[in-house]
């Protein structure tokens, strides 16, 4: 065989190879993405988790693992609600009924996450995750909003001191308001918000029986503002997927691999009070873990603390150094939740990385589930360590 034609049998077969690993990787890309349709009278998402449609004022047909939990969601503003309807606030929130609603729109969309934008400020975020979480966000403006609930499901709504209580045929579901404002079960059965400008009213969703102290610990960390963030890792047909769900607007995070063994993450935030990340890892992605032997996390270089107790958790913030805790989020999926509380702000480095000399590959990105989600695989060898 001539040296000309081994070098063009070598740029064939390496071409060939390309072109396949190319369009593997565009087949594998496609297994999970959801559908998204519309019409006149509005659009549909289909998730994995979340199923919705958006009349021209609402979000309808809200619906988490199969379920339907609200009927629709409408959002306004509340000078445009009272001085249409002549009710307000100080009339009392629970007879707030029957809002308008806002023209909506989806604007953006993920593998886990619609963005919602309306006519107005307000803007909504449903993620296609287990938890099914849905945001409606102030945007600078007070809104009121108003949840109906599902008849279909046999949904009915109680009040649970800051929290309201959804329960439904198979599921459970809360909402609380991260920020000044307040939630309520009004005078038809159904659920009003009010919220200042810079406000979020937050909907998360259990399995029947999984809404443990753990969980409602969290909600209120999310309710009194401490929780500004939540992030959800899990594995779905074979594919690693992640998704972030952000309960305050007044915080950044950037994240890169520096090696195989070291993950770098840069916070910002624009007060200098530190905050709480939620970090919820699945089974599988706890089963892939190293040893929490072999993990270092560092804030600025000085090594985070385990907290033995919320309270020990929540004292890191403003105290001398950063802590994390990790809690069983409930017997029906055997998840770990990891929650890291950040002491202080406004730009913080926070490095993740293996302690072993032999080089664990912790810090590397997987496809599928992004570099960010390497510190989330990475703090869940923690919970390795407690259930193991």
């Amino acid at each position: 065989m001539s040296r000309r034609t081994a070098i063009a049998l070598a740029v064939l077969v390496t071409t060939a190879m390309l072109t396949a690993a190319a369009v593997g990787g565009a087949a594998g890309a496609n297994t999970q993405e959801p559908t998204q349709s519309s019409d006149a009278e509005g659009e549909a998402y289909a998730g994995t988790h979340v199923a919705f449609e958006t009349s021209n004022t609402a979000v309808t047909n809200y619906s988490v693992g199969g379920e339907t939990v609200f009927e629709n969601v409408s959002v306004t503003s509340q000078s445009d609600h009272e001085s249409e309807t002549g009710i307000g606030s100080s009339t009392g929130l629970s007879a707030v009924t029957n809002v308008s609603g806002l023209g909506l729109e989806l604007s953006a969309q993920t593998d886990t996450r619609v963005e919602i934008a309306s006519e107005g400020s307000a803007s909504m975020s449903a993620h296609d995750t287990e938890r099914g979480i849905l945001t409606v966000d102030a945007g600078g403006e007070s809104q009121y909003v108003e949840v109906a609930l599902a008849e279909e499901s046999n949904a009915t709504a109680e009040s649970d001191g800051d929290a309201v209580v959804v329960e439904s045929e198979n599921r459970t579901g809360t909402l609380v308001v991260a920020g000044d404002g307040e939630v309520r079960v009004n005078d038809e059965g159904d659920v009003t918000a009010d919220l200042s400008g810079d406000s979020t009213l937050v909907f998360r969703s259990y399995d029947d029986g999984e809404r443990d102290e753990a969980a409602k610990e969290q909600e209120r960390l999310i309710a009194n503002g401490t929780a500004t963030a939540e992030v959800y890792a899990n594995e779905q047909d074979g594919e690693r997927v992640a998704d972030v769900a952000t309960y305050g607007e007044d915080i950044a995070v950037e994240t890169q691999a520096e090696s195989e063994q070291r993950l770098e993450m840069t916070a910002e935030r624009a007060q200098s009070e530190g905050t709480v990340i939620i970090a919820s890892v699945s089974d599988a992605a706890v089963a892939g873990a190293e040893s929490a032997d072999d993990l270092e996390v560092t804030v600025d270089g000085e090594a985070a603390a385990e907290a033995s107790s919320y309270s020990e958790l929540e004292g890191a913030i403003g105290g001398d150094q950063s802590r994390y805790m990790v809690t069983q989020s409930g017997e029906a999926d055997a998840s770990a939740d990891v929650l890291i509380a950040v002491n202080h702000f406004s730009e913080r480095n926070v490095a993740v990385q293996s302690a072993s000399a032999d080089g664990s590959a912790l810090g590397d990105t997987v496809p599928g589930f992004g570099v960010g989600v390497s510190v989330v695989t990475l703090l869940s060898a923690a919970a390795a360590r407690v259930y193991s």
